[in-house]
């Protein structure tokens, strides 16, 4: 834990259910508990589970110019997200390349919280700010717990009123057990889900107390790398471990384009104007790869790096991958080459076992139409 600089008020917690609290993005998280990973899966797909995300990276900007910075620094348009809610965004550099992601909330019309990863995020809010009428305040007192899947609304409403009426990328300021929380209708699951931002003081109670009351619910705590079963599925990208980053181009520096990593989808319509908006714009039609899905024959999951073959031919490579115990298939996301990200295309995947027949298929696998976590009432 040499690298970690950023502390949960749950280790001890997690430390209890097995886990050697391993560093992302400068916090101990809990990437390992003493139980089979497939159980934690199931409860998310089924009925519901809860996770300690404190390590996402958790910035207020408040001031005049507020809204200025998040329009210099991000892909969307902030006059279209008002106070309660929240926008999926990106940021670049100057070369039109991705340096991170995150999740822009408005919660006054002079403020706002951006909730990044593991990127340069922070930089690059920090490089917008200057010479400008902002306050930035890095808050790792906020803690934010995820409670995931299909039954975590019916929980909630116990306990918060309103909570069934709250959409899909919406938020609000309220209780819960008497302590106040901001609750977001968001996750990275693919499934309807809410994350809970408390103080860390506050923490424990609400983890226990979840935990506690929902067991016989089958509300069950997740490590944080169950999230990589569910975002195979569900087309949810994670920097740097799909990025060019963790996998290089042969003759050039580490930079991916929002057109291949299929994320173009948060550049608002007609926004200019933002850090790298010119290059983001020529580089269209220029993709050296796709992000695509690839569906295994069998039950073998892919390695994580598995080069990808087509006709003898390097086409690709293998970031993430699982078999799921739901829909019983072998599946990973991929950075192919363009032509290979087609439906159906034939490829081979060269596992250290040996190599698995497969096919391309687009994303997502699960839910395309994203009924479940957008569903009402």
């Amino acid at each position: 834990m040499t690298a970690s600089w950023r502390f949960s008020t749950l280790a001890d917690r997690h430390r209890a259910l097995g886990s050697k609290l391993e560093d992302w993005s400068g916090m101990g998280t809990a990437w390992t508990y003493d139980k089979d990973a497939d159980e934690e899966y199931i409860a998310i797909r089924t009925k519901a589970g809860l996770m300690d995300v404190s390590g996402l990276k958790k910035v207020h900007i408040t001031g005049p110019h507020a809204s200025h910075l998040i329009d210099l620094a991000t892909t969307r348009d902030v006059e279209k997200i008002y106070p309660g809610k929240s926008a999926y965004a990106c940021m670049l550099n100057e070369a039109g390349k991705f340096t991170d992601d995150c999740i822009l909330y408005r919660t006054g019309p002079n403020a706002w919280m951006v909730v990044h990863g593991s990127g340069t995020g922070h930089e690059e809010l920090q490089r917008a700010s200057v010479g400008r009428d902002v306050s930035l305040r890095f808050d790792d007192n906020l803690h934010d717990l995820s409670l995931q899947g299909p039954t975590a609304v019916d929980y909630l409403a116990t306990h918060v009123p309103g909570i069934r009426d709250l959409n899909y990328f919406h938020h609000m300021q309220t209780q819960l057990f008497g302590l106040p929380v901001m609750i977001s209708r968001t996750g990275y699951t693919g499934e309807r889900g809410y994350e809970i931002f408390c103080r860390g003081q506050d923490a424990g109670t609400i983890w226990d107390r979840i935990l506690d009351e929902g067991k016989s619910a089958g509300i069950i705590p997740c490590r944080f790398t169950t999230l990589d079963m569910l975002r195979v599925e569900s087309y949810l990208l994670f920097y740097p471990y799909d990025n060019s980053q963790k996998y290089p181009f042969e003759n050039e520096g580490p930079g991916d384009t929002l057109w291949e990593l299929g994320l173009d989808f948060t550049v608002s319509p007609g926004k200019t104007g933002f850090r790298g908006a010119e290059e983001h714009y020529r580089l269209k039609g220029k993709e050296r790869f796709k992000i695509y899905g690839v569906l295994l024959d069998g039950k073998e999951p892919a390695d994580e790096g598995a080069p990808v073959y087509r006709d003898g031919k390097k086409v690709g490579v293998v970031t993430c991958a699982m078999y799921s115990p739901l829909v019983e298939k072998s599946m990973g996301i991929a950075r192919l080459d363009v032509d290979c990200a087609v439906k159906d295309t034939k490829l081979e995947i060269r596992n250290r076992s040996g190599a698995i027949k497969a096919t391309a298929q687009p994303l997502p696998f699960d839910d395309p139409k994203k009924t479940k976590r957008t569903a009402k009432g």
